[in-house]
């Protein structure tokens, strides 16, 4: 079994493109299965046979892990993993029956996400200090975050020929390399254009021929790397804002929640963030109507006893 999870998750890499968050996630998942079983059948993890995988065994790893306190969005995760290993080990003919079919996915508990307040948007853009290059390029990624919705990974891989001043807009390659197009706010692109002006300020002696295509570098002249956004967001939010999830995701919920308080259809709010299907989305319609219900309770007379 063990050479089977190597072997599906070359499969995911190179013929599914699956993200790396994704490969890394299901591996773990995977191999933590794995060695679920092999202490079940008293063996060693290269001993386990994936054709002896009962629904039982899956059932009982599943127990475990709900007794274990973890939440249900992991454990969703985990039997997705589960059930896509399986999918593939019978297509190929590695075993004759799936014990993973028709495994129900535990409904995951429903978390509004946090956002920032548009003024404490507005006061960290203000707090950064543009007279530098460094300055120019944090004040370019905070804008950048707002103004798109973009995602962590998105935005390091971001490459200079995919963005376009004149036309407003960046070309951003998502998840499973799928392309979409996003407008690009007015202080996204005078953020931007400052930052790509003294750009190669940030170049030293280590920057390669993959920073140079880059759009934004690391104190060390490489490419800027996902821990390094997530330390600089986290200091500019802690600073302006209460929100208790400091992290580019915040940015990201703040940009699709401010979009569809002021009017934005969710269906085009979809395409900006590269969602796959429409109920990603609607988690920010909850948002929106507890907001309202939040105005509905101060403003109406009656709304409390």
């Amino acid at each position: 079994m063990k050479m089977l999870i190597e072997k599906y998750l070359r499969y995911l890499s190179v013929e599914k493109n699956s993200s790396k968050h994704t490969i890394v996630s299901y591996q773990n998942d995977l191999t933590s299965f794995l060695e679920f079983c092999a202490s079940q059948e008293s063996v060693e993890l290269e001993k386990v046979n994936v054709q002896t995988i009962s629904r039982l065994m899956i059932r009982l790893w599943l127990g475990e892990l709900a007794e274990s306190g973890l939440a249900k969005s992991t454990i969703a995760r985990k039997v997705a993993a589960l059930r896509s290993f399986f999918k593939y080990c019978f297509k190929r003919g590695h075993i004759q029956k799936n014990p993973a079919h028709l495994l129900v996915v535990p409904k995951k508990d429903k978390i509004l996400p946090k956002t920032v307040h548009t003024t404490d948007i507005e006061r960290m853009m203000e707090m950064v200090d543009t007279d530098t290059p460094a300055g120019r390029q944090e004040r370019a990624i905070l804008e950048l975050f707002y103004s798109t919705g973009i995602r962590l990974s998105e935005l390091v891989e971001l490459n200079s020929s995919q963005i376009d001043l004149k036309q407003k807009q960046v070309n951003v390659t998502g998840k499973g390399n799928k392309q979409r197009i996003i407008p690009l706010g007015d202080k996204a692109v005078s953020a931007l254009k400052a930052h790509l002006e003294t750009q190669t300020e940030l170049y030293d002696s280590r920057t390669d021929a993959d920073a140079r295509k880059a759009v934004f570098i690391a104190a060390g002249g490489q490419r800027l790397y996902q821990r390094a956004v997530q330390r600089m967001v986290e200091k500019y939010l802690r600073k302006t804002s209460e929100v208790t999830q400091k992290s580019p995701h915040v940015l990201r919920h703040s940009f699709a929640t401010h979009m569809l308080n002021n009017g934005a259809d969710i269906r085009i709010i979809k395409e900006f963030l590269g969602h796959a299907n429409l109920a990603a989305t609607q988690i920010y319609t909850h948002t929106s109507v507890e907001r309202l219900k939040n105005v509905y309770e101060q403003a109406h007379p009656r709304a409390k006893t």
